[in-house]
């Protein structure tokens, strides 16, 4: 659970940003995927698929549980992770790293509503208990 890069975004669903110039690159937190488990399938938005905040827009699935993963930021879907779609466990790997699951170019003026990591960390910890 204290996995919580300092130089990433979070929401309140346990997904990360990251900002690379004009895309954000998404992915799940270790905390999300430690929750889940192994995962064995992960289903991933289409490229070129327009999402808005909040909408569900992929499915990671362990031995014991699914979960749906929600945008943080609006935009267009412009690449996906397709190491995934053969080797979903590289989200319990390397979450942070070779585990990002898809990069959207968020729409102009887009005002994000994210956590830093030592409110991410709060949200966490107040669930826990």
């Amino acid at each position: 659970m204290n996995n919580v890069p300092k130089s990433l975004q979070y929401s309140k669903t346990h997904e990360w940003v990251r900002r690379d110039d004009d895309l954000f690159t998404i992915g799940i937190t270790d905390h999300a995927q430690a929750m889940l488990g192994h995962l064995v399938y992960v289903e991933l938005p289409e490229p070129e698929s327009n999402l808005e905040v909040g909408q569900e827009c992929a499915v990671v699935e362990s031995v014991k549980a699914a979960a749906d993963v929600y945008s943080p930021v609006s935009g267009e879907v412009v690449e996906i992770n397709e190491a995934l779609l053969e080797t979903p466990q590289l989200i319990n790997e390397d979450p942070y790293g070779k585990g990002w699951l898809f990069r959207i170019r968020p729409y102009e003026n887009e005002a994000l509503k994210l956590l830093n990591s030592e409110q991410y960390l709060k949200q966490v910890v107040s669930e826990a208990h």
